[in-house]
């Protein structure tokens, strides 16, 4: 009787023990968007990080972190040291080192290319009612009025605005700026007739493209878009030399360990093979690919002396 109660209460205070340990808790990763809701970047990191997360056993919460062009929450990422804080990074991210006079981190030597997601595009659109049908008639008709007419952006500093100020010093014209709050709100100009013109990302217009409000009038890639091929993109239209596209890809801290980086890329690449997200990404107008870190990073490095190439170009500046 004894031995059988002696083992009762050792059974009992393991199982009393159990109970009083906390369970492990579940790894949080945080994958900031340095703009706002709604924008390009915010829903491509909201197509994949439910599977990222499923395939890592662990949380993926995309937090937005927007300011200064994407500045603001880009440096609060640069600072951490957690190895599970990354950032949903873009163009903007390597041209934001040559515009800002001052910038809280580098974008290069404070941060390692973890990922990428893939390529996506932007088009050039006027109003409708401007009465141009291609890009040649809509450069004729701005060198006609120098400085006359205006275009949106989604604000300084941003993609948007470059792609925008780069295409008018390569077609030697001249337009005012007017900074929005995002994309839509620029597109929404042009589509009222407030403004004269936009650089938007191609998702952005596409819903547009039988709308008589809006001309899209090309494209800024290379080459044509497979998701709009009939488009002829900017050199083809008469602006030779003209390419602005932009990489999506997701960063970290430098400080994150080789290991972890690694770690995160397979998973990562993963994710973005499964047919959900394949289709996700094809919805927004992302050329989807994958690159190993060291791919990856090298694309940054070689991003980065692009753009400064095309900040010089276009002579903008941000103090």
């Amino acid at each position: 009787m004894k031995i059988r109660n002696f083992r009762s209460a050792a059974v009992a205070l393991l199982l009393a023990a159990v109970a009083a340990t906390p369970a492990l808790a579940q790894r949080v990763i945080h994958m900031v968007v340095p703009f706002g809701p709604g924008a390009v970047q915010d829903t491509i990191a909201r197509t994949f990080n439910a599977e990222l997360g499923q395939i890592l056993g662990a949380t993926v919460i995309v937090e937005n972190r927007p300011g200064a062009g994407g500045t603001v929450g880009t440096a609060q990422v640069a600072k951490a040291n957690d190895n599970n804080t990354l950032v949903l990074a873009a163009a903007s991210h390597t041209l934001a080192g040559h515009l800002y006079s001052k910038l809280a981190y580098d974008p290069i030597k404070d941060f390692t290319g973890v990922a990428y997601i893939g390529n996506s595009g932007y088009a050039i659109a006027a109003p409708g009612n401007l009465g141009v049908n291609n890009l040649a008639e809509y450069v004729k008709l701005l060198k006609s009025q120098p400085g006359k007419m205006n275009y949106a952006s989604a604000g300084n500093g941003s993609a948007t605005h470059m792609g925008m100020a780069y295409f008018l010093a390569r077609a030697g014209v001249e337009m005012q700026h007017v900074p929005m709050k995002s994309t839509g709100d620029a597109v929404n100009e042009v589509l009222a007739g407030r403004v004269q013109g936009v650089t938007s990302s191609l998702i952005g217009v596409t819903a547009f493209k039988q709308d008589p409000r809006i001309k899209i009038l090309a494209y800024t890639g290379s080459t044509r878009s497979k998701f709009m091929p009939d488009l002829p993109t900017v050199a083809e239209a008469g602006v030779p030399g003209y390419k602005f596209d932009s990489w999506i890809g997701v960063l970290a801290p430098s400080t994150m360990p080789k290991a972890e980086v690694e770690k995160l890329n397979a998973a990562i690449n993963k994710a973005l093979a499964l047919p959900a997200v394949q289709e996700r990404l094809n919805n927004l107008g992302v050329e989807a690919g994958t690159m190993n870190a060291d791919a990856f990073q090298q694309l940054l490095k070689a991003d980065y002396e692009q753009a400064a190439v095309l900040v010089k170009a276009s002579g903008a500046r941000i103090e």
